[in-house]
């Protein structure tokens, strides 16, 4: 059998190749990668038989797997995550198996011969299709932001309104807190794309309709949220947002 671990931390890489090495001598081959697009293109090279993917990893997160590979599947994947709200959400929903570090040899064990088994049983496919479905299910009615340490789960109608800081973005909740991501305003206007009530009024502000409580039309347009905090509205924005408003209030 052949393994592929992608995981951003060297020490996290060495030590689950070590174990696999040492306690596993069904396992032949062990493959390393420190990201998803280098992951994906090692599983695409190197047809390993199972996959573990850490889940927390700057610029993409493993759970974007599927963004980077379409079916057929041939080998198991097992997520690695320090943080075992992620079995709670997404991971929960599916048949795909996952670790929580720090990896405890038995566990380990434990998943590699349900991974044999599985691979065996030609499951590994509808494995995907299952965790496909979750993450679908969990995306269409919030978004991830990744904080230094961990991924959150956001209910969408959580949201006040996002803000662009250059590269990254100023997610304001509605409970007051605020999250700084690192990922642009774009990425979240695509996540948010199939709800009706995000609308993005500037280049800089995409809000949640929900929260608006005026729309001032003076000092050149202005939007006032919930919380009294004002937005600006692009000339180029302010048609659409008056026809938004009729269809949807």
């Amino acid at each position: 059998m052949k393994a592929l671990i992608i995981d951003d931390e060297a020490k996290a890489r060495s030590v689950m190749k070590t174990m696999l090495i040492e306690f596993f001598p069904e396992i032949k081959n062990v493959i390393t990668a420190d990201n998803l697009v280098d992951g994906v293109k090692s599983i695409k090279e190197n047809n390993p038989d199972i996959v573990f993917l850490d889940i927390e990893m700057p610029e993409y997160s493993g759970l974007e797997i599927l963004d980077f590979i379409s079916e057929p599947i041939e080998f198991q994947l097992i997520f690695t995550t320090a943080y075992q709200q992620y079995a709670l959400e997404a991971l929960k929903l599916s048949a795909i198996d996952y670790l929580v570090k720090p990896i405890d040899r038995e566990e380990l064990r434990v998943a590699i011969n349900k991974a044999k088994v599985n691979i065996n049983q030609k499951k590994v496919t509808a494995q995907f299709s299952e965790l496909k479905k979750a993450i679908q299910s969990l995306s269409s009615h919030k978004i991830a932001l990744e904080v230094p340490g961990e991924i959150i789960f956001v209910s969408h109608e959580d949201i006040l309104y996002l803000e662009a800081d250059g590269m990254y973005t100023k997610v304001h909740l509605a409970n007051r807190e605020r999250e700084l991501i690192c990922k642009p305003l774009a990425y979240f206007e695509n996540q948010l794309q199939g709800n009706n009530l995000f609308f993005r009024c500037h280049r800089s502000y995409l809000i949640n309709l929900h929260y608006l409580e005026k729309f001032v039309k003076k000092d050149g347009d202005f939007l006032l949220m919930q919380n009294q905090t004002t937005i600006p509205i692009s000339k180029t924005k302010k048609q659409e947002f008056l026809k938004i408003i009729k269809e949807v209030f």
